[in-house]
């Protein structure tokens, strides 16, 4: 029986099969499928590629059937590694990200960190499966061998059995791609009746959704139609949240802006205590005194992560799920932070410890008003741990330099150290980590983020030294999250820290200070916003005029109220909002039903009110998608020249 099975190619789709659901397991789908046309579809789509090469040998079918098979595990192998950290599929829109992608994995450990090793299991049964398909076809016509031979025992002619057994198994290999074709044309986004049903499978049926995703994200915007300008505004004046008054109007008017984006920081860490010391000691003594603290502020990056952070601060622009928006909209116009403070006098600069090119910014800086851009290629590596310039030495670097400008500027700092896989020279950590926690994500994590912490400290004495300090605004901001939820060891850790569940509303949250010598005052600002609300709330401090109509976010100092789309990570279709402090994560199957509301406070789960999630599903899916025409027409630039 074993040496029948080992050449019958029912053992080769049995392996398919198993594929199928090992893949849907990783990428945390199989909890799912009591949606029956995900594995339907799905097990349909690998049978019709089985059939049309199996019912006929021949070596280009044979060939064929290699090709598709490996095409197809690595897809599933693609799938599985982006979802392990982002908790989607990958798009096809990833691969104009390559080669950043390429500068971010050059170091192997960014890999280890970052993806989870169990989405090799989708490569397990690769040879054993071109091994027995191989083993089947030697010197075999496959299936219709075996018919023929079993009409030949009731006697008939050779030529007419097999001329009827051709016939016969083209007849159903036809039957079944024709079936399998007519399915995937339904569920390949013809939906005009957007039937629930069909939104679950283009959302997590593998095939279903990378043919959706190219009819989306290739196709479509192929087919764009001239835009109607005035609508986007009518959008924009119902949905974007509104700020009334003029608290804190202009008290930092005419200051240098030292705008810092710092890397990978969790809000959770400040105040907080490890092993009986405080993780942030300088930032916990910042917000005593002359500060605002935004402590319900979240990331709104898409798939561009950091540059999508920086770009979103800048512009009040959403970023989007396609593609980094540094790359995808590099010659637009702007007329963010960078412009407006030029048009006030300003010279404008950006820091970073890394080479110039990574996430474009060479060339996006140019459009987004940035003047100087020094990157590691311009700074001295005097000191050089993980990714590249240390902090503490960017931030030394910076002010030398900013001490020779005339004032007022605009400075513009990425810090880098606390980047994944969070390595530091052992010769600058400073936080005693517990043994258990040692070489841990968790533990590699605090250690850098108390090097960064120690950094801010040494920016604002050399600030103070070189007599920039009283003069400035200094506003300090994390990028995105440090610890994935998604990683089941960092969950559990996280978990384990904080005395209860590890979810959106920590993961998302990061820190928004604004620092102004001389304010007389330390508020904690309770209003819910985003990375999309601080270019609107820098623009009041600093009396800046907007110039153009496409703001899509609003100043947290004098919000009406408190709510932020979300993209990555989360979902896109999720929000987060200030009423009943509520963070809603869309299904993963894409449907508002099978979503979670969660409380900002503790992460508690709160009663799914779908009609009203649904409302402001559809709110957050609208705000993304107009700022998306805004941003691939190019609407700013008819009302800015640069």
């Amino acid at each position: 029986m074993i040496h029948k099975w080992k050449d019958n190619y029912r053992l080769v789709y049995l392996m398919l099969l198993v594929k199928m659901f090992i893949f849907y397991w990783l990428t945390g789908v199989l909890d799912m499928m009591d949606v029956i046309e995900v594995p339907l579809l799905t097990a349909l789509f690998l049978l019709t590629v089985f059939e049309a090469c199996s019912c006929k040998e021949s070596r280009p079918r044979r060939y064929i059937f290699y090709g598709l098979y490996t095409f197809i595990t690595l897809v599933m192998l693609a799938d599985a590694a982006y979802s392990s950290y982002f908790g989607e599929y990958a798009s096809v829109n990833q691969l104009y990200q390559l080669a950043s992608l390429r500068q971010i994995t050059a170091d192997g450990n960014v890999i280890g960190a970052a993806v989870s090793p169990l989405c090799l299991l989708t490569l397990l049964d690769y040879p054993f499966v071109l091994y027995w398909y191989r083993k089947r076809n030697e010197g075999k016509t496959g299936m219709i061998d075996e018919f023929v031979d079993r009409m030949n025992e009731s006697g008939k002619s050779t030529e007419s059995r097999k001329a009827f057994a051709n016939s016969a198994f083209s007849l159903i290999a036809h039957m079944v791609l024709y079936i399998t074709a007519i399915c995937c044309f339904y569920y390949y986004g013809f939906n005009p009746q957007e039937l629930r049903s069909v939104q679950k499978v283009n959302h997590i049926e593998i095939f279903t959704y990378h043919t959706n995703d190219i009819l989306v994200n290739v196709v479509g915007r192929m087919k764009r139609e001239k835009v109607d300008e005035e609508q986007i505004k009518q959008v924009m004046k119902e949905l974007v949240p509104a700020s009334s008054g003029d608290d804190y109007h202009g008290v930092a008017k005419g200051r240098n802006l030292i705008l810092i984006q710092t890397e990978s920081l969790n809000d959770f860490v400040i105040g907080a205590e490890y092993n009986g010391q405080e993780i942030t000691p300088f930032l916990n003594r910042l917000l005593r005194k002359d500060t605002l603290y935004f402590n319900h502020f979240y990331s709104t990056t898409g798939v561009g992560n950091t540059c999508d952070a920086e770009f979103t601060v800048l512009n009040s622009l959403y970023p989007n799920e396609i593609m980094e928006c540094y790359r995808m909209y590099v010659d637009d116009t702007f007329n963010g932070l960078p412009w407006m403070l030029r048009s006030q006098g300003y010279e404008t600069m950006a820091f970073h410890g890394y080479i110039k090119t990574f996430w474009n910014r060479n060339e996006a800086y140019k459009n987004q008003g940035i003047q100087e851009y020094y990157s590691q290629e311009r700074l001295e590596s005097t000191q050089v741990s993980g990714f590249g310039i240390t902090d503490k030495e960017m931030f030394r670097q910076a002010t030398d330099i900013l001490a020779k400008k005339k004032q007022p500027f605009f400075s513009f700092m990425i810090t880098l150290t606390n980047h994944i896989p969070y390595e530091l020279d052992p010769t600058l950590a400073s936080l005693e980590v517990a043994p258990e926690d040692t070489g841990s994500t968790f533990g590699n994590y605090l250690q850098t983020v108390r090097y960064t912490d120690e950094s801010f400290e040494d920016l604002f004495r050399y600030l103070k030294e070189k007599g920039m300090y009283d003069n400035s605004i200094i506003v300090i901001y994390g990028d995105h999250q440090g610890l994935n939820m998604e990683t089941q060891a960092v969950k559990e850790k996280m978990t384990s820290y904080l005395g209860k569940e590890y979810n959106f509303d920590e993961m998302l949250n990061v820190p928004f200070i604004i620092h102004i010598p001389g304010l007389n005052e330390a508020r904690t600002v309770d209003t819910v916003g985003g990375q999309i609300d601080v270019m609107p709330t820098i623009a009041n401090l600093m009396d800046l005029d907007y110039g153009q109509p496409y703001v899509f976010g609003h100043d947290l100092l004098n919000a009406d109220e408190g709510y932020v789309a979300q993209i990555s990570y989360i979902g896109k279709g999720s929000f987060i909002t200030g009423d009943g402090n509520r963070i809603f994560a869309i299904g993963r199957d894409g449907t508002v039903e099978n979503g979670q509301m969660i409380s900002l406070f503790d992460g508690s789960p709160r009663n799914l009110d779908v009609s009203y999630a649904q409302t402001m599903s559809d709110r957050a899916n609208l705000l993304i998608d107009t700022c998306m025409e805004v941003l691939d027409y190019n609407l700013i630039g008819n009302y800015v020249t640069h």
